[in-house]
């Protein structure tokens, strides 16, 4: 059976919405990461990693189950939807990218100045950190923040800023996300080509001369 079979277009296509599977699941599982540490939910980009991932997870499962059983349905809206979906990847992708330090920032003193007393305690307790920025800019709003603290670096004296703590983590997650993604965003280009050519091929064992 050459390459271009109909067999070997059914492994490959399945092959790839495992590889497709794993990815999504990698997404969700960093973005999670990234939400989950504070103010990182904040930034939207993150919550749209994690709406990729889902839809990405999806369509694998629909792909594989298309490509195993040859449907044509389910192998059409699988090629339609895994291109929406690669639209969106490469968008966010690419914003996560791009998004730089300041922007960043921007964000989080955006958030911490709509954030409840209450909420900031327990940010600065979860991270052991006092305030946002120690900034001349903000310096009335650290201050303010730090004679409430009751994060454990209190009882040494010495406290990092909670921004500065969630600028690094938040960084390495975008950078993780948009590289990972922005990658395998142009393997689902593959995959509708795959599918397209699989979805046109005709199943050997619907020919009887084929079992002769």
């Amino acid at each position: 059976m050459v390459c271009g079979g109909f067999t070997c277009s059914k492994n490959a296509l399945c092959s790839l919405n495992v590889v497709y599977m794993l990815v999504g699941l990698l997404l969700i599982g960093v973005a999670a990461w990234g939400k989950g540490y504070g103010l990182v939910s904040s930034i939207h980009i993150i919550g749209g990693v994690i709406a990729v991932g889902v839809f990405l997870l999806l369509i694998a499962v629909v792909g594989l189950i298309g490509a195993m059983h040859h449907h044509q349905v389910m192998l059409f809206f699988y090629m339609v939807i895994l291109f929406i979906v690669f639209l969106f990847q490469f968008g966010i992708s690419c914003s996560c990218l791009a998004m730089n330090r300041g922007q960043q920032e921007t964000l989080l003193n955006s958030a911490w100045g709509i954030m409840e007393n209450k909420t900031k305690e327990d940010l600065e307790t979860q991270l052991n950190c006092c305030g946002l920025f120690n900034t001349t800019v903000k310096l009335q709003q650290f201050n303010q923040d730090l004679g409430s603290c009751r994060a454990p670096c209190t009882t040494k004296g010495r406290c990092v800023p909670c921004g500065t703590k969630m600028l690094d983590h938040a960084t390495e997650a975008l950078k993780i996300l948009g590289g990972v993604g922005l990658f395998f965003s142009f393997t689902e280009i593959l995959g509708v080509w795959l599918a397209v050519r699989y979805r046109n091929q005709k199943d050997p064992r619907a020919n009887p001369s084929a079992f002769l």
